[in-house]
């Protein structure tokens, strides 16, 4: 019989997103990763839901955490990074704000993106 401990070991893992509520979470998981991808986002979005197994590929196959902020929950936090439409996607690197990327690109772009700073 295989179990699948992962899940119960109960550390932070990045393969698979982590869901933001409010400023201070997202400064959290900003300073604690090297490369965090950051999905503005809101749930009746077309685009967005297009976006979505894009995003959970990312967090599962790259070095990147991968951080998803619903836009109505936290409004504040999407003015405060001048988030004007969603999908936004910001992208941290060493703590600062370096890549924001509006509507739906592709895998392979954004993926691209992540690697060009994940050295």
């Amino acid at each position: 019989m295989v179990t699948d401990t992962a899940s119960d070991a109960g550390t932070t893992t990045t393969n698979e997103p982590l869901h933001i509520d409010g400023a201070d979470q997202l400064d959290d998981v900003v300073s604690k990763y090297d490369l965090v991808l950051t999905d503005f986002y809101a749930d009746w979005c077309g685009p967005c839901q297009m976006l979505e197994p894009v995003v959970e590929t990312l967090a599962a196959e790259t070095d990147a955490a991968v951080a998803k902020v619903d836009v109505d929950a936290n409004q504040q936090l999407a003015q405060s990074y001048g988030v004007r439409g969603v999908p936004t996607l910001i992208l941290f690197a060493g703590g600062e704000q370096v890549e924001e990327v509006v509507g739906v690109k592709g895998e392979d772009d954004l993926r691209a993106l992540i690697e060009s700073y994940a050295e």
